[in-house]
């Protein structure tokens, strides 16, 4: 079980936000599509384990993504049954991910209007960072997830990552807490 804390978020909501499927180009000239993933969750998986067997093991933070496609896709698995998710996909291929996971010990009970607090990760392709795909990703991610009801939303950011906490503090989020490595961070939706 959880030990039991209590996580501070923003009086006002932070908002609007766009809401997939957007399509943007990146300073490249790149089209991008960002949307949900399919339906069908083996399909998401498969195209979403092949993005993070590419990944940069240089940019993982706290372990994560996982290395090596097995793990990789345990760990999926929970992620695209249970959470809300944002791809950003260049043709054929995912090259970024946003995800919503629940932040409670039974997430198959998770009832959208309940007061689940929400954990988000990010992740992009290293050839596609730098240039808005992330900020895009975001933004979708807590639109897809204000049209889904959820009110509250953190994070944690290791704290010498200024690049990810200007973007995360550019679309409203807040610091709430830290550690000795990590920065949390609180939005609130509604």
């Amino acid at each position: 079980m959880r030990p039991t804390r209590t996580r501070v978020y923003p009086d006002e909501p932070a908002g609007p936000f766009p809401s997939p499927p957007t399509t943007y180009e990146d300073p490249e000239g790149r089209e991008i599509v960002l949307e949900t993933p399919e339906e069908d969750a083996e399909t998401s998986i498969d195209a979403l384990t092949d993005m993070y067997v590419q990944f940069d093991p240089a940019d993982r933070a706290q372990g994560i993504p996982p290395t090596g496609e097995d793990r990789i896709r345990q760990w999926l698995e929970p992620i695209v049954a249970n959470g809300h998710n944002v791809v950003a996909r260049h043709g054929d291929d995912f090259v970024g991910h946003a995800t919503l996971v629940p932040d409670t010990d039974d997430p198959d009970s998770v009832d959208e209007d309940s007061d689940i607090e929400w954990e988000l990760a990010i992740f992009v392709l290293q050839d596609y960072q730098r240039g808005g795909i992330g900020t895009q990703l975001l933004e979708n991610l807590l639109g897809a997830a204000c049209d889904a009801g959820v009110g509250r939303v953190w994070l944690t950011v290791e704290r010498w990552n200024g690049p990810a906490i200007a973007l995360y503090e550019r679309v409203g989020f807040e610091l709430c807490g830290s550690e000795s490595f990590e920065q949390e961070m609180s939005i609130r939706l509604q």
